[in-house]
């Protein structure tokens, strides 16, 4: 074994390290657990000497009182056992439910906060199940099984404690066998973990499947991908369920094999006890005790070894959030960042930048790019497939930072702003548009929190929105559904264009904002979307030249750089690369109005 693989055994349980400064926050519920698991615990463990005295004294007495005295005591002793038990569930699940919730709640709020390089090589269903399934098994451990863990902890060392003072001849048997006992348990512990980790793996990577299916449903159905789809989800299925039944497997012999060992070596004393007995040795009601408080022993130490699996499926799950947690964001604010001139004058530029994505570093998308614009200046970025287009965009978001040069805003470059306070100072309207389960109006703001009702309204009529708004059964009030599903491509732009609209952000950028509109609609919000560019500065990717006429200049980009720079007129008339893809564009438009017969 190496000093690797060693270190990595003796940490198991470390990944649960994780919880507790979440159960510190609550010291009080976790006092109020503590207090009321003892006193149950204690209760259980007062039981054997009761029926000791009543074995011993009420029954060669012949003395009722003595029998009736004990059996009121064993009632309030019930009452009490009861009350405690019932408090104690109540602190112990509540305080599961709410280390569970604020678990959820952080590790949602820092993945939300990772950069895109992170969800590039990751799938959101995965990340989805970990905060679901692996939070679930964690609330498991923190409630109900870290209770019976503690009581059964606590039943275990005060019944042996009682075996001590009760007999020790009997009692040094019986601890002689426990190294026997523990030993087995841990080892097993560790396949189970193990195991556990692995079945966690793959239902989470089945929930990823599912997950992007359902949300394509229309398009599996469009390709008749049912069946295809339906059997890679039942492999992946299938392979869920045999880790986990590996994990089962694991657990189930480490129960058995726990359960036999204890009460195989209970029995034995036990038979070495009854001969003492019979020797006179000892009484009646002292075995008696000795077997009851084994018993409660042995039990413990049977529920302890099925605790010890629960808490091993528990640190594979905090080892899973724990990975998420330890995610450090590629992009982050300074230490000390630089404020913004306010107002922002929004210019943009690109210094020498060399750019290659994380999850592809061997293949360079921008390479020494150049460019600026002009605060008020509106430019138009065109070029074929994979020039480099929408890296810009993102570049200019800050999504990402390039490998050399910079990029910056008003003079700073980006990488000494906050991203946050970046990313407030621009509007985008992107060719895919987002919506969010929800209203109209939650979707129109949703970059404007507090946007009052009017400003709203006011977006959306110079949007072109109203027009199909005031429509539906609701009007602004409407239920999109899951990813806008209700509305149609154009209706979504639209939407979008009124999102930006409503931020009022000193930088615009358009990436093909009018592709999804019909010619009437794209007539009317191309007027809107003049109106929004006047006196910003407007960064448009363009695929079909016929939006960039009006550009102040156009960049020409072809495998991650500029090739060319003009006007429209003035690029046709250079006859590069620009007038190849005008002539294609424009030849083709020509052609499908002469097959309308238009």
């Amino acid at each position: 074994m190496t000093e690797k693989d060693d270190t990595s055994r003796r940490r198991s349980m470390k990944p649960l390290m994780v919880l507790v400064p979440y159960i510190l926050r609550y010291r009080g519920l976790v006092a109020g657990a503590i207090v009321f698991l003892a006193l149950a615990a204690a209760t259980t463990l007062a039981l054997p000497a009761a029926v000791r005295q009543m074995v011993d004294h009420g029954f060669k007495q012949q003395d009722s009182a003595q029998i009736n005295g004990t059996f009121g005591l064993l009632v309030i002793m019930a009452v009490v056992l009861a009350l405690a038990s019932a408090l104690r569930y109540y602190f112990v699940i509540t305080i599961g439910e709410r280390i569970v919730a604020d678990l959820r709640r952080d590790v949602f709020s820092h993945v939300v906060r990772l950069s895109p390089s992170f969800f590039d090589v990751n799938q959101s269903g995965e990340i989805v199940s970990r905060l679901t399934a692996d939070t679930t098994q964690i609330k498991s451990a923190v409630g109900a099984t870290a209770s019976l863990a503690l009581r059964n902890t606590i039943l275990c060392l005060g019944a042996v404690g009682m075996m001590i003072v009760t007999s020790p001849k009997l009692s040094g048997l019986v601890l002689a066998s426990i190294p026997l006992i523990v030993f087995p348990l841990v080892a097993f512990g560790r396949s189970v973990r193990a195991r556990s980790r692995a079945a966690q793996d793959t239902l989470a990577a089945a929930s990823a499947f599912a997950g992007e299916t359902i949300a394509a449903t229309r398009t599996v159905q469009a390709f008749t991908h049912e069946a295809a789809a339906d059997s890679r989800y039942s492999g992946a299925v299938e392979n869920a369920y045999e880790a986990a039944r590996a994990a089962i497997k694991s657990r189930s012999f480490l129960t058995g094999f726990a359960i036999a060992l204890v009460f195989g070596s209970v029995v034995g004393v036990l038979w070495y006890g009854a001969n003492t007995v019979l020797a006179g040795e000892m009484s009646a009601g002292t075995l008696g005790q000795f077997l009851l408080y084994s018993v409660i022993a042995g039990g413990s130490l049977g529920a302890l070894s099925e605790v010890w699996g629960e808490f091993a499926q528990a640190s594979g799950a905090a080892e899973r959030l724990s990975e998420l947690l330890r995610e450090v964001p590629a992009i982050r604010a300074p230490a000390q960042p630089k404020p913004l001139p306010s107002p922002a004058s929004g210019r943009v530029e690109f210094a020498n930048i060399h750019f290659a994505y994380p999850s592809r570093p061997g293949k360079e998308t921008l390479t020494g790019l150049t460019f600026g614009v002009a605060p008020g200046e509106t430019v138009a970025i065109v070029g074929p497939s994979g020039a480099g287009k929408s890296t810009v965009f993102s570049l200019v978001l800050r999504f990402y930072d390039p490998a050399s040069g910079s990029v910056r805003f008003d003079g700073i470059d980006l990488r000494e702003l906050t991203p946050e306070e970046l990313r407030r100072q621009i509007a985008i309207v992107p060719q895919d548009v987002t919506i969010f389960s929800g209203t109209i109006r939650d979707n129109i703001a949703f970059g404007t929190p507090g946007a009052t009702r009017e400003a709203v309204e006011q977006a959306a009529r110079a949007a072109q929105a109203e027009e199909f708004i005031v429509r539906l059964d609701k009007g602004y009030d409407t239920e999109v559904g899951e990813r806008g599903i209700t509305l149609s491509g154009g209706q979504r732009q639209r939407i979008a264009i009124a999102r930006a609209i409503l931020k009022n952000a000193p930088v615009l950028l358009l990436d093909e904002a009018t592709s999804a509109l019909d010619a009437e609609s794209e007539t009317l919000v191309q007027k809107a979307l003049d109106g929004l560019m006047r006196d910003r500065t407007t960064i448009v990717i363009a695929h079909r030249l016929a939006t960039v006429l009006k550009a102040d200049r156009i960049l020409v980009m072809d495998q991650g750089r500029i090739v060319e720079e003009g006007t429209h007129e003035s690029l046709i008339r250079q006859g590069g690369l620009y007038a190849k893809l005008a002539r294609l564009q424009f030849d083709q438009g020509a052609r499908a109005f002469e097959a309308e017969g238009i």
